[in-house]
């Protein structure tokens, strides 16, 4: 295909993309002189008269659509057997190619991007042209960050996208249930896809994923996506909920419009929407939904009314216009036509003039070939052939053509060159690795800290569920999902985890039990021992009194619980009360905290003869019982008594009545013999 002239004026030059119904090469409109892109379809669909006249209507719609977002369609027609377009030629690279090396873009630029995409839309869809294959593919991003959509002139065979061609596997990653199900398509087709294209530029990932395309088709009938901040932290609730209306299964959910999706985003951008729940995007519309009551509340048109649903559009029909178009193309040429006689001529004039002046002096010039897209050999032997030598030999890494293969050449092609001068070119080692890096080790940071370390090397950081840890406090970094020193792309999301602490467990009421009864309930319970003893009058001997941290306590799986085991009341010092007298007594074994009883037949007025128990000490708290006996008074002794002189003696009996310092009586006989 390379150096044919199409038409008559469109000279074809290198090829810069291929897809799987057509080839783009970079051409030459000979007649204006500046630099186009023409599409050529394949032949299989070229020789299909219905796809043909299919084409033809579709090329003429889309060479009236005027849009700074759109690309311009100059011409189109038939040389041969091979259909063209001519298009506007663009430089940058497709959105596809700079997601795949980018990941996520910022949600402000997700917003521009599509903000641009949805106006281009609104042009095409009043002139009744459903896209049907919005995708990343066909958005080119241009060097000042604007967009262009393409491809709206193209004609596509029926149901394409269920094919297993892998050209159109990619688009079934976009398409809307509705033509999964071949059911009518309108507006809002286009707008699902224009959802998916912001998913993923948002995101970095498709929504929906598959081994072939006719999977990945039925997920976009039957499975909702998953919130695109689950994939990506960073995106705003706000533009979550846009894209996720975008993609509604039910067409009636939609935005009904693109200019309704343009003010939508166009207020966001302007930060005249309010921050909402994205998961309400994924319900059915309702009368009033969270987005539209958050916009309605700020005024102006950020709010999303519902608007009635349409199939199609009413007015001229694209047959209609294209023929008008095609009238006004036939006038247009005919005078492109005088024009171009008239500059050809001075052209060829001047060329002469050129050529006579350096006949002679100058040396041979030749047409420097095109070798984009061929292999090493390839294009050094179309260089010998042409009457060049071949200059230096690179490589380089390149997204436009497949390993192997040159992707740029020096001097350009179809330029004029010394004859024998050198013609260098670089050749594709496909396209360029993505940058990798370390990943860190986040052990026992804080979130904020694992965010700056992950942030520092140009990854992306999310929190994943708390997980209990016996060894990391809570709140710092206990476990991630990528291993330290794993080397990953620039970007790549790096999932940790958050210690919550030890798994807590509570203290079981062991109070009663016998000590190894205690222990064994502890331990079973996930607990270590340690065993304390005391003395208790409460608690009998042998016996749990106590526990440290106490029963019922929530403490740390794996804490120590301390027992304390009775060794039953303390022993105190006995005193000897014997020989005291009991009120004494009892006072004194009070005061050491016995309990003191009389024993029967005992008097509180005695003295305490015995004590039970005896000896040098006794539990504390033991009851002492005391005997005690009353004490006699001792007996007064009897009077001497004697008369004249002389000795008496005799038995007799007397009785006499005497008193001492008490009171009491004494009776006594006394018998005896006595002398005068």
């Amino acid at each position: 295909m390379s150096a044919r002239v199409l038409g008559g004026r469109y000279q074809v030059q290198d090829k810069i993309g291929a897809g799987g119904m057509a080839t783009v090469y970079r051409g030459l409109d000979e007649v204006l002189g500046r630099t186009v892109a023409i599409k050529t379809m394949l032949p299989q669909y070229a020789n299909d008269p219905s796809f043909a006249a299919r084409f033809k209507q579709e090329a003429q719609a889309a060479a009236a659509l005027q849009s700074p977002y759109i690309v311009s369609v100059y011409d189109w027609g038939k040389d041969a057997d091979t259909y063209y377009i001519v298009m506007e030629y663009l430089r940058g690279t497709d959105l596809k190619s700079g997601i795949r090396k980018h990941g996520a873009l910022d949600c402000k630029k997700v917003a521009q991007i599509g903000s641009q995409i949805a106006q281009a839309l609104s042009v095409a869809h009043k002139h009744d042209i459903i896209h049907r294959d919005i995708k990343p593919q066909n958005i080119m991003v241009q060097p000042d960050g604007n967009i262009k959509v393409m491809d709206f002139g193209i004609a596509r065979a029926k149901n394409s996208h269920l094919t297993q061609d892998n050209s159109v596997l990619g688009t079934a990653h976009y398409v809307s249930p509705e033509q999964t199900q071949g059911k009518e398509l309108g507006p809002t087709t286009d707008i699902y896809s224009l959802g998916i294209v912001m998913y993923e530029a948002a995101t970095g990932q498709v929504p929906f994923q598959g081994d072939d395309a006719i999977s990945v088709a039925l997920k976009q009938v039957n499975e909702q996506p998953k919130p695109p901040s689950q994939l990506n932290p960073s995106v705003d609730p706000s533009l979550e909920s846009i894209i996720l209306k975008c993609m509604q299964k039910n067409p009636a959910d939609r935005f009904q419009t693109a200019d309704e999706l343009y003010r939508t985003l166009r207020d966001y951008l302007a930060g005249r929407m309010q921050a909402v729940n994205s998961a309400t995007a994924m319900l059915p519309a309702q009368p009033t939904n969270k987005l539209e009551r958050g916009a309605a509340a700020l005024g102006g048109t950020a709010s999303m009314p519902r608007v009635e649903r349409t199939n199609r559009y009413r007015g001229q029909s694209a047959t209609e216009q294209a023929a008008e178009q095609e009238a006004e193309r036939a006038r247009k040429r005919k005078r492109n036509i005088a024009v171009g006689v008239v500059i050809g001529v001075i052209a060829l004039a001047i060329a002469v003039f050129a050529i006579a002046n350096l006949v002679g002096s100058a040396a041979a010039q030749r047409t420097v070939p095109s070798v984009i897209g061929m292999t090493q050999d390839e294009a050094e032997q179309a260089i010998k052939d042409a009457g060049f030598d071949v200059g230096q030999v690179s490589q380089g890494y390149s997204s436009d053509q497949p390993e192997g293969s040159v992707y740029e050449q020096s001097p350009d092609a179809y330029t004029q060159a010394e004859e024998g001068s050198k013609i260098s070119f670089r050749v594709s080692q496909g396209p360029q690795p993505a940058e990798q890096v370390e990943v860190p080790d986040l052990s026992n940071l804080t979130e904020q800290q694992a965010q700056e370390e992950l942030a520092s090397r140009n990854l992306r950081g999310r929190a994943g569920a708390e997980q209990e840890s016996d060894d990391v406090e809570a709140g710092r970094v206990c476990d991630q999902d990528t291993e330290p020193g794993t080397m990953v792309d620039v970007n790549t999301t790096i999932t940790y985890y958050l210690s919550s602490g030890a798994a807590q467990e509570v203290v079981p009421n062991v109070e009663g039990d016998t000590a190894d009864s205690a222990e064994s309930r502890l331990t079973a319970a996930g607990f270590t021992v340690t065993r304390a003893y005391a003395n208790s009058s409460s608690v009998a001997y042998g016996l749990v009194i106590s526990t440290n941290p106490s029963i019922g306590s929530t403490v740390a799986s794996g804490s120590n619980i301390t027992i304390t085991i009775s060794q039953g009341p303390a022993e105190v010092d006995l005193p000897n009360v014997v020989g005291k007298d009991y009120l004494t007594a009892r006072s004194q074994l009070q005061a050491l905290g016995f309990s003191v009883s009389l024993a029967s037949g005992s008097s509180a007025d005695g003295v305490v003869t015995a004590m039970s128990p005896s000896g040098s000490s006794a539990p504390a708290g033991a009851s002492i019982v005391l005997t005690t006996q009353v004490q006699q008074p001792s007996e007064p002794s009897t009077p001497d008594t004697s008369g004249g002189s002389g000795s008496e003696t005799g038995t007799g009996t007397s009785t006499g009545t005497g008193s001492g310092s008490g009171s009491g009586s004494s009776t006594g006989t006394s018998t005896g013999n006595g002398e005068n």
